[in-house]
């Protein structure tokens, strides 16, 4: 965005008064890009709120916003913070000043616009995503808070340990760093000397006159202990291994311990929802044939929401798999179907079975006598499908737990229906 000719720096620059969607999570930056457009370009500012201002408001600013463009030529950036909370009808009043160009929009959400905004209004803005500050951008800002004269000027310093845990706590989220970095500084300016100086292995920017945040300062102000988590490190591997034993082996207890102590670290929720995914097929599979579906709707749940609301996806989708009959039937029967291919048991596939629907095809008996299984009886016809080197293999073996008993009794009848061992009894 910051190249030149891109859409966001036109409009910066005021050679193109185009209307901004932005969508992103909390804290990056949303707000900060509207003030940026209004006074590069020195437009006027309007913020309306979409939780305070109804449709009176909104007809209001954009009359407003003509009139001035008539009368004055003065452009007016109307920024409208979460946009999704407004109604079709709020929505609606906001399109003739788009179209018309009476106003510049600039509205932002941390909703999925697609579902939150209404067409019209989609098909008329440039939709901008936003994506959540890295911890590295979250630190940066942090120290320019401490030294900048907008800031502290040098008045507090944060020791290593207390930064890493404040920028843990702050999720990707500028402001909520820099509202925890406010909390902190007041705590030790309100009961240290101005002139007290504080040197430590593990500080950072200490000097006279600074007042030192610790780790037991931020954990105060925050009232957030700090988690003893490297995501580099051993405790990383540690505690999602402890989460998904705790799963496999039932304890819902335990796994949400294991769950608050990642998202408390600031795990990327991301990690822990792929790793539900893998699990519900390695230690459930069809013992409960929706633990898969559950899983997958919490990892959506976490690209479209985000924490720290998708806390409650990834929390009930692990009480779920926790509590859910489990079964290693799914990942027993491929290990042991790849362990035969990579052995060299492949075979060639049987003639029946082949691509019979290119010309020549007939002539190499491919296709001949292939059994429709639709026109047997059940469905299932007595036919040979393995190459002739795993014929006798048997690599999926169902449990009898949960709903697996159901589909262990349904597959053993299967399978000696096809193999013509039991031809006077039904599949069910």
């Amino acid at each position: 965005m910051k190249a030149e000719g891109s859409p966001l720096r036109m409009l910066v620059e005021g050679e193109q008064p185009l209307s901004l969607l932005l969508w992103g999570p909390p804290g990056t930056g949303k707000t900060t890009i509207a003030s940026i457009v209004s006074n590069t370009a020195n437009r006027r500012f309007v913020e309306v709120s979409a939780v305070a201002a109804g449709v009176k408001e909104v007809r209001a600013a954009i009359e407003a916003a003509r009139s001035d463009l008539v009368h004055r030529g003065t452009e007016t950036v109307l920024f409208v913070d979460e946009i999704h909370r407004f109604s079709k009808a709020q929505q609606d009043a906001l399109l003739p000043g788009v179209e018309n160009r009476w106003v510049i929009l600039v509205a932002a959400t941390t909703e999925n616009p697609s579902f939150s905004v209404i067409s019209p209004l989609l098909s008329r803005t440039l939709l901008l995503t936003l994506s959540s500050l890295t911890d590295a951008d979250i630190s940066a800002v942090v120290d320019r808070a401490l030294t900048d004269e907008r800031g502290f000027q040098g008045r507090v310093t944060l020791d290593g340990d207390a930064q890493q845990h404040l920028v843990r706590l702050a999720g990707g989220d500028a402001r909520r760093a820099l509202t925890y970095l406010e909390a902190a500084a007041a705590t030790v300016l309100a009961r240290e000397r101005p002139n007290s100086t504080r040197t430590g292995p593990n500080s950072t920017r200490i000097g006279p006159n600074s007042a030192v945040i610790d780790l037991g300062v931020v954990e105060r102000a925050v009232d957030a202990a700090a988690v003893r988590y490297d995501r580099d490190g051993d405790q990383h591997y540690d505690v999602i291994s402890a989460f998904i034993k705790s799963i496999r082996g039932s304890d819902a207890d335990a796994a949400l311990h294991y769950l608050a102590r990642m998202m408390e670290a600031g795990e990327d929720p991301r990690f822990i929802a792929r790793r539900l995914i893998i699990l519900a097929s390695e230690d459930i599979g069809l013992a409960d044939p929706t633990a898969l579906t559950t899983a997958v709707a919490a990892a959506q749940a976490v690209q479209l929401i985000g924490m720290p609301e998708a806390r409650l996806n990834l929390a009930q989708a692990t009480i779920a798999l926790a509590v859910a009959p489990k079964s290693n039937a799914v990942i027993t029967a491929i290990d042991a179907a790849v362990g035969d291919v990579r052995r060299g048991l492949i075979g060639t596939v049987p003639p029946h079975l082949r691509d019979a629907h290119y010309p020549g095809a007939d002539r190499l008996g491919h296709g001949k006598g292939y059994l429709y299984s639709h026109d047997a009886p059940y469905g299932i016809a007595r036919q040979e499908y393995a190459p002739e080197s795993v014929r006798e293999a048997r690599y999926y073996q169902p449990t009898a737990l949960g709903a697996e008993a159901a589909v262990k009794e349904r597959w053993e009848r299967i399978r000696r229906l096809i193999r013509g061992e039991d031809l006077g009894s039904g599949a069910g």
